[in-house]
């Protein structure tokens, strides 16, 4: 497969519009995935402006839309327009470099004010790896020391309601699963209170019988 014209450009747009693998965006743009794992984590290519594959007419959102739901599927680049050089050289970027480097400060802010946001609705939300939340939240970031928590909503890494659909989908999963876990333990108490009546029914009728 023919890389786009501008892979780490594309790659960069991939990372932050998409739920794409590292893995398929490394396919696609022809980059090791350790490549594109350090662009999500704003290690590099944080001065490089996102090219859209959609603008370029490289890739569908039909065809992003197929390999997000299907984590080994491929993306197939559409036939490439004669002038994608012209649409790349117009295409805007998507996130700024300060953007970019304040994603450690958005995770960490989550962290500290929404702790039931799971690790995966991060990662989705800031656009970053979990290795990289876990080092933020164990304090072993290489660049802990200057992490300062803030609003990924303040500094435009995502909207409010993106936000607060995350909060409410994990409450939603917690509160289901405490009435599972609730319905069980009730369910197995009441199988110990049946079986205690029939050892006690048992032992009576053995009792009379003698």
């Amino acid at each position: 497969m023919t890389a786009p014209l501008m892979p780490k450009a594309t790659a960069v747009w991939l990372v932050d519009n998409t739920t794409l693998t590292f893995v398929q965006i490394a396919d696609f743009c022809e980059l090791h995935e350790l490549e594109v794992q350090a662009i999500a984590d704003g290690d590099v290519a944080f001065n490089i402006m996102g090219i859209s594959p959609i603008d370029t007419n490289q890739l569908s959102w039909d065809e992003i839309h197929r390999c997000e739901a299907d984590r080994s599927a491929r993306l197939q680049a559409n036939k490439m327009e004669l002038n994608v050089r012209e649409k790349n050289a117009k295409a805007k970027k998507m996130l700024s470099p300060s953007q970019r480097s304040d994603k450690p400060n958005a995770v960490a802010w989550i962290l500290k004010n929404c702790p039931e946001i799971t690790d995966m609705q991060i990662c989705k939300l800031i656009g970053t790896t979990k290795p990289t939340i876990q080092s933020i939240r164990d304090g072993s970031h290489r660049d802990a020391a200057n992490i300062r928590a803030k609003n990924p909503v303040a500094i435009g890494l995502c909207t409010e309601k993106d936000l607060e659909k995350a909060i409410n989908d994990s409450r939603a999963k917690q509160a289901a699963a405490a009435e599972k876990k609730a319905a069980a333990k009730a369910k197995k108490k009441k199988a110990k209170k049946t079986t205690v009546k029939k050892t006690k029914a048992k032992t009576k009728t053995e009792t009379a019988e003698a």
